[in-house]
């Protein structure tokens, strides 16, 4: 489960739309405000607050006026995956929600690394490392209705062969080679004899040579990146040192030169950065795993439920480090994802749980009132506020629990929490 807390952040970045609303709320001094205030630490504990998902990731989620709603995810990419997100909204006020990726320093601070440059524009992010990464979205003030948002990974680059066949790669980077004597620093992609090879994207081509292990290769550094790409065991090479190319023109023909006489044809791949040589799957792996589907009721987005029996909830999917939350204990829906309700329980934890778990917030029982002035609170806690007292005698609903309180409705429909006897 998340819950709010505190810590170092670097939002100094000033170019974001993000950081221009949140200079508007301190120009016109609403960060004196509750309102603005609030929006401005929410901003900054989101991060610190991430659901942790796995990608490809899919969630309809709500955003109520009334709240200071946002949402944040942690997920990992590998060097060479690029992201993109897709945020669409649906609401009756043309409302602005902000969406920015971040990583975190070794010392703690988030670092801005992209964002959306437009109110409701896609996102693309190329990960120069592998590694953990945040998606912030926050809502303007006063701003509600619903959202899409979609987190896709695929590679940066094209597939070095026209035709594209995942089955084609048989053997990986990492793997023994002469006896485990070194490793493989790059994949092979098995074709026909003399099959084209492309290039994987816009680019310049830097060096045509011939060496005892690769055979005849090719050097070639993509279009504005700062690693190279190399193409080994080549029957021919068709190109020239400095020359230009556009992705998808033939660089030269699969062969298997070099070490590689005694194997079928096949492609090395590999890429090479400042540090040596990286795995180069995820810059070019075809294979890229379909969104999941939403089996949630999206009806109940933004609306307070309680959960049937007890249920496990947790701050990342797939439900891991679960605690467990109580029978009957309220929740507000805030997303619907494939199988699972992101909720916030009253206390402003907030997780996933089986949409399964959650049932409406029928009556469970009555019950009348038996002390004098009993106080209908906003908020499970004795200090909260007071929303009206209630008579000796008087009968309310229960709907449900959290903690020591229990939620309540009255006959003239008012709802509030009163201390569990």
């Amino acid at each position: 489960m998340t819950a709010c807390k505190s810590g170092p952040f670097n939002l100094l970045k000033p170019s974001s739309p993000h950081e221009q609303y949140k200079r508007k709320l301190l120009n016109a001094g609403l960060d004196q405000s509750a309102m603005g205030s609030g929006w401005i630490n929410k901003a900054n504990t989101l991060l610190q607050n991430a659901t942790i998902v796995k990608l490809p990731y899919k969630e309809v989620g709500y955003f109520a006026t009334d709240k200071l709603d946002g949402a944040s995810f942690k997920f990992r990419l590998e060097q060479g995956q690029k992201l993109t997100a897709k945020l669409s909204k649906q609401s009756i006020n043309n409302f602005a929600v902000y969406m920015d990726v971040w990583e975190q320093k070794d010392n703690g601070d988030f670092n801005m690394l992209t964002f959306a440059d437009s109110v409701g524009a896609d996102l693309q992010l190329e990960a120069k490392r592998s590694g953990d990464f945040f998606l912030r979205l926050q809502p303007e003030l006063l701003g509600s209705g619903s959202y899409t948002l979609e987190l896709i990974v695929g590679p940066s680059l094209a597939y070095p062969l026209k035709a594209v066949n995942r089955r084609q790669i048989q053997s990986f980077f990492g793997v023994g080679r002469d006896n485990n004597t070194r490793q493989h620093e790059g994949i092979d992609i098995f074709s026909s004899f003399r099959t084209p090879v492309i290039a994987v994207s816009d680019g310049t081509v830097i060096g045509v040579n011939e060496n005892n292990l690769g055979g005849k290769v090719v050097w070639f550094r993509p279009k504005g990146k700062d690693y190279t790409v190399y193409y080994a065991h080549l029957d021919e090479q068709l190109v020239t040192p400095g020359q230009e190319v556009m992705i998808g023109d033939t660089l030269g023909l699969m062969g298997n030169t070099g070490n590689a006489k005694t194997t079928p044809p096949h492609l090395h791949f590999g890429v090479y950065t400042s540090g040596g040589a990286v795995d180069p799957l995820p810059f070019i792996d075809p294979l890229i795993t379909p969104i999941p589907a939403i089996n949630g009721d999206i009806a109940k987005l933004n609306t307070t439920m309680r959960t049937g029996k007890s249920a496990e909830i947790s701050d990342r999917l797939p439900l891991q480090q679960t605690e467990t939350l109580k029978q009957n204990t309220i929740a507000r829906v805030l997303a619907v994802t494939s199988n699972y309700y992101k909720i916030e329980l009253p206390d402003g934890k907030s997780g996933y749980v089986t949409n399964k778990s959650l049932v409406d917030t029928k009556p469970l029982k009555a019950l009348k009132i038996t002390a004098s002035n009993q106080s209908l609170l906003d908020y499970p806690d004795i200090s909260a506020g007071v929303k009206t007292s209630l008579a000796i005698g008087k009968t309310v609903n229960v709907i449900g629990n959290f903690e020591d309180f229990q939620l309540v409705s009255t006959t003239d429909g008012k709802v509030g929490w009163i201390p569990l006897k």
